[in-house]
């Protein structure tokens, strides 16, 4: 099948117009984790656990939030339609947040680093979500279905590039301060958001939909849905198995690069990887119009496992073979959220036809849940497994990088080969 058989289209300039917010929401996820911490222990000069607490509460609030607002979105029902009352509003706390956070006044504690990430957080889920439950009920076909959420992914890399090269642009400007850094992201993030919610607002309206053949949905009945579908908790544990096996790389990636490899430039390693990431959603979303999503992921899943297992292979002197495979690592990623993300609409109908309730954006959200959980779990077992081989990060020495090297490749293989072997039977309608 190929999109738009018989259905209608939406051009591919209207969908990359649709998708310029999730350069924003994608973007924001590298400062979030890897920037703003640092720069609130050092520069505002906070207490390093005070700031991982709050950081680490923000995320959990976060992943709370997400299914609260999509079955809250699936129920809400207005002049301008269901979603976009909530991306326009949680983007303007969004928009107003990073402000806030990005650019603190001097003399700054923990409250206000807490309620200004709260409300970063909440605007940033109420944003994205019904984002992606909008771009799942914009077609029907599944080929479109993935056309789609391959646009909307391949923003979300394109805002993750643009973040991670901004820090080389400043330094080859001299102008590579921490603030600098900070309130250049939060400006850049902003900027585009700004643009994109106008956009949305401008151009984009909502189908009209049925009226629910139940008015009154209470959440535990939507909880109840999730927990009671066989195919659906499939999806959803296969997602998780895809974010621990990318938890895994990510949270080990930069002790690697500079102590297994003894390279000085992780960063420019992650903008390759990104640069060819922005590739790959509409690779694969082509290439499932051939195989469908099922096998498409089963396919794409299966290269990650041999690529990270290639990892193994690795010496000191073979940087050829590692930037080969960051190159690699780049085509491939995302692609199994693309499928997985696309898969759980056809869930969504098959709910909608059978009892006459939306639960799309509910539906959706759980990947936000699944995808937090699973880098919270990652970022736990990934260090105290490579401190259990006995590595120290203050140490200079040798001892212990052999097993990060071996974490290192078999981690990230083992939560991608867990996703293949729970995708393999499943049976979703229309997906092949």
């Amino acid at each position: 099948m190929k999109p738009g058989d018989g259905a209608a289209r939406e051009s591919g300039p209207r969908l990359m117009a649709f998708s310029i917010t999730s350069i924003a929401t994608g973007g924001f996820n590298i400062p979030l984790q890897a920037y703003l911490p640092t720069f609130y222990a050092t520069v505002v000069g906070m207490n390093l656990k005070t700031v991982g607490l709050v950081f680490m509460i923000s995320r959990l609030w976060s992943a709370a939030a997400d299914p609260v607002i999509g079955w809250a979105s699936d129920r809400t029902h207005t002049r301008i339609g269901r979603r976009k009352p909530w991306i326009l509003g949680g983007g303007l706390l969004f928009l107003l947040s990073l402000f806030a956070v990005f650019s603190p006044p001097a003399g700054v504690g923990p409250v206000y680093l807490g309620v200004g990430l709260l409300l970063l957080c909440l605007g940033w889920t109420a944003t994205s979500t019904p984002l992606y439950a909008w771009g799942g009920e914009m077609a029907a076909s599944p080929a479109e279905r993935a056309r789609i959420q391959a646009y909307i992914q391949t923003g979300a890399s394109v805002g993750i590039f643009l973040v991670l090269i901004l820090p080389a642009v400043l330094d080859a400007l001299g102008r590579g301060s921490p603030e600098a850094r900070i309130g250049s992201m939060g400006v850049l993030v902003a900027t585009i958001l700004a643009i994109g919610l106008a956009l949305i607002a401008l151009l984009f309206r909502e189908k009209p939909v049925p009226a629910p053949k139940t008015v009154a949905v209470h959440w535990r009945e939507g909880l109840g849905a999730i927990l009671r579908d066989a195919t659906l908790a499939r999806i959803i544990a296969s997602d998780f198995f895809v974010a621990l096996g990318q938890g895994f790389r990510g949270a080990v990636f930069l002790f690697f690069v500079t102590r297994y490899m003894g390279m000085a430039s992780p960063a420019l390693l992650l903008m390759l990887q990104y640069a060819f990431g922005i590739l790959a959603s509409p690779l694969w979303a082509r290439i499932s119009y051939r195989l469908g999503r099922v096998r498409t992921l089963i396919v794409a899943e299966s290269l990650q496992v041999v690529i990270n297992l290639m990892i193994l292979l690795l010496t000191r002197d073979m940087v050829w073979l590692f930037v080969l495979l960051v190159i690699a690592q780049g085509l491939t990623q995302g692609s199994g959220n693309l499928m997985l993300r696309a898969m759980i609409y056809d869930v969504a109908d098959r709910h909608r036809e059978k009892s006459g309730i939306e639960r799309a954006g509910l539906f959706s959200s759980v990947f936000n849940v699944t995808t937090n959980a699973a880098f919270a779990i990652a970022v736990g077992v990934a260090l105290s497994a490579i401190s259990q081989f006995g590595f120290d990060p203050r140490s200079s020495g040798s001892h212990g990088v052999a097993g990060l090297h071996l974490f290192f490749a078999i981690g990230p293989a083992a939560g991608h080969l867990l996703s293949i072997l729970i995708i393999r039977r499943i049976k979703v309608q229309a997906a092949r």
